[in-house]
């Protein structure tokens, strides 16, 4: 097999004619002669819930494409280009995975920034974003953000008690709890169920937990009773608490 990093001349020679006669025997060769790199990357990354054999499935595939898009002429060596192929494919491969209903890959990745952006946003502000604000750190339109955060409830991660390559789950080699994991997804349960309120009732739940205002001086402001925003505040905290599912009513 060539060395990986520094190719014999006769792999460059075999790189350079299957370049411009797309023979398929050379590069059947060609994959042949580099399948212990696609192999060594694949077990790079098969602790992380995946079966070895599929990943290797997914890096030889990936070793294929690299053979057919390399360009000789761009002196770039060809170990190099594979290996950066075949990493992004193993990577896409998780990606893609880990949703139960495929979303566009520009929402998934969106879902993932607003992650950060959520908890980023409320330590910031005191309090869970807006739609509006968590469109502007992204740079994007309200919609999207809408539409990543709805995707998102679809996204789901390998579980952790099941069995890896290693001995026990991964949950065995885990410490104790962070609560900040379950802070951060609350927030994100939070700002979808805000965002499905009339803007008039996020105005008065605003009002009321994040600047502490009494309902009577919050009917002043708004211009209605102090009785009409009693009920408001009900119904809008249990839409909240139902929006949570059973465990929130603990």
């Amino acid at each position: 097999m060539a060395q990986q990093g520094r190719p014999d001349e006769a792999t460059r020679q075999k790189l350079t004619e299957f370049a411009q006669s797309r023979d398929e025997r050379l590069r059947d060769e060609l994959v042949e002669a580099h399948l212990g790199l696609a192999f060594q990357l694949a077990r790079r990354f098969s602790n992380r819930g995946e079966t070895y054999d599929d990943l290797a499935q997914v890096a030889s595939i990936a070793l294929i494409k690299a053979v057919d898009r390399f360009d000789p002429e761009r002196g770039v060596e060809f170990s190099t280009f594979a290996t950066r192929t075949i990493i992004g494919e193993l990577k896409r491969h998780f990606r893609d995975r880990g949703w139960a209903i495929r979303a566009p890959r520009r929402i998934q990745e969106l879902y993932l920034e607003l992650g950060h952006v959520i908890e980023s946003l409320s330590q910031e502000l005191g309090r869970p974003p807006t739609v509006a604000e968590m469109a502007d750190a992204v740079d994007s339109s309200e919609e999207a953000v809408l539409e990543a955060l709805e995707a998102g409830q679809s996204y789901r991660t390998s579980s952790i008690d099941a069995p890896d390559r290693q001995e026990g789950t991964v949950a065995d080699r885990l410490g104790e709890v962070d609560s900040g994991f379950a802070g951060t997804e609350d927030r994100m349960m939070l700002a979808i169920s805000l965002a499905r309120l009339p803007e008039r009732e996020r105005a008065i739940l605003n009002l009321r937990f994040i600047e502490g205002m009494t309902q009577s001086q919050i009917a002043a402001r708004i211009g209605i009773s102090q009785m009409h925003v009693s009920r408001l505040l009900t119904e809008c905290l249990a839409k909240l608490r139902e929006s949570f599912g059973p465990h929130s009513q603990s």
